[in-house]
């Protein structure tokens, strides 16, 4: 029985590759999408980065790979077994990818786990709580006169602001001296409100120091000015 390939996943038949031999990014520069095009900016990885758009999420090619309709969504053509591999979920394609290649997540079980659990305060908690914040303030939201959704939601963001801004002190990443997989699923959100939603005062950016120095580091980081735009909004 031959070995799954990148030909055998409906989505490569609508955004072909160049290139089938290396990884396929099927994404969006957005805040979740751009922290794969980042992650392997970071590790060397070659990879090829189909824009989707978000309205084309919910084509059957892009469902065929993530029926959840949402980027990112990868192919790695030397997956698990030496064969293609789809996985969908931002935090998930991190993880894979730093395990992979041996970079981004320390090797230290402990640490480890604790990189991890960075990854989910940002999956379960600023993510969702900024997009909140994000559609209420500026987007389809902004138009129900009721203020107490957008409240809630900015309350909620500075308070996740504030677990950071401590995790922060006297510390260049979030896990020390460590670049990990953990800054890079925060950053583009922190910078994203303040980009995209001009939140900045909303969420009082200016009473987060340790917060603003380490995005300022983590943009800085060639991969980082790399990863933001692939694939380019234009």
């Amino acid at each position: 029985m031959s070995k799954k390939s990148l030909a055998d996943f409906p989505i490569s038949h609508e955004w072909k590759a160049e290139n089938p031999d290396i990884l396929q990014l099927y994404s969006f520069p957005t805040p979740n999408g751009v922290k794969v095009s980042i992650a392997l900016e970071e590790l060397g990885v070659p990879y090829e980065a189909h824009k989707v758009p978000l309205n084309q999420t919910e084509t059957p090619p892009f469902l065929s790979l993530n029926p959840n309709n949402k980027i990112p969504a990868i192919v790695d053509p030397d997956g698990p077994n030496g064969e293609a591999f789809g996985l969908w979920e931002s935090g998930a394609i991190l993880i894979y990818l730093a395990e992979k290649h041996g970079a981004l997540l320390p090797k230290d079980p402990a640490l480890k786990y604790e990189t991890i659990q960075w990854v989910m305060f940002q999956m379960g908690g600023i993510g969702p709580m900024f997009g909140q914040y994000g559609f209420f303030s500026v987007f389809a939201g902004k138009e129900i006169d009721d203020p107490r959704p957008r409240e809630r939601y900015r309350l909620e963001g500075i308070r996740l602001l504030k677990v950071l801004e401590k995790r922060l002190a006297d510390r260049q990443w979030i896990m020390g001296d460590e670049y990990t997989i953990a800054d890079i699923a925060i950053f583009p959100w922190i910078r994203a409100a303040k980009i995209f939603y001009k939140a900045d005062e909303a969420l009082e950016y200016d009473k987060l120091p340790n917060v603003m120095a380490w995005l300022e580091r983590c943009v800085a980081r060639p991969a980082s000015e790399a990863g933001l735009n692939k694939p380019p909004r234009e």
